[in-house]
């Protein structure tokens, strides 16, 4: 396990476009979001212990936001070849597993992942209603082995922000999490194999 930060996307970058397979049959694309207040999007997986770490609260916060007009999307970019833990088959389940309301989409080629400079899982990224980004940074302080209570408190606080017409004004930090797992030879450019200090 290489622990990673997030790259922090520069603010005011449109979302790049997609449009991947998601576990319910549908296909999920940046066009389906455009009249939400807010898109959260969620690189993710299934077996990282980052992930296991906050998923309850992921839970809790897509859905309550959900609720208040924020289209939510998670994407697994995880090279399911080598880690078969993270395949379509596995995502279903976890999905169902965890009770996930919004769609959870398989990137097989890894292609979203490095439009978005996605480095690890989780890994944020929050777009106004005109799909700029607003806030890429960890759900909260959070981790593993910290003892700190899962809150959410700094992505809730940018949702809170952002579906008030606000600009986010906290202090953003990057999430922290496993790398993805990336396919040989694909490997984006800001990969760092040792991981990122962290």
């Amino acid at each position: 396990m290489v622990r990673t930060a997030s790259t922090m996307m520069p603010l005011g970058t449109a979302a790049p476009d997609f449009s991947l397979p998601e576990t319910d049959g549908d296909t999920v694309s940046l066009a389906d979001f455009k009249d939400n207040k807010a898109l959260l999007v969620i690189f993710m997986c299934n077996h990282c212990p980052y992930v296991k770490h906050v998923a309850e609260q992921l839970k809790l916060l897509t859905d309550e936001y959900m609720q208040h007009g924020v289209g939510v999307v998670g994407i697994n970019s995880n090279d399911i070849a080598t880690y078969p833990d993270d395949d379509f088959d596995a995502m279903k389940a976890e999905k169902a597993e965890r009770g996930y309301a919004f769609p959870y989409a398989l990137d097989e080629d890894q292609s979203v992942a490095i439009a978005y400079g996605a480095a690890c899982t989780p890994d944020f990224f929050l777009f106004d209603a005109d799909h700029q980004l607003v806030y890429r940074g960890q759900l909260d302080s959070s981790r593993p082995s910290n003892g700190e209570a899962v809150t959410g408190l700094d992505l809730r606080a940018a949702l809170d922000e952002t579906l008030a017409g606000r600009t986010a004004t906290l202090e953003q930090k990057p999430s922290i999490g496993c790398n993805i797992k990336w396919k040989s030879g694909n490997e984006p450019g800001y990969f760092d194999p040792k991981g990122s200090g962290y």
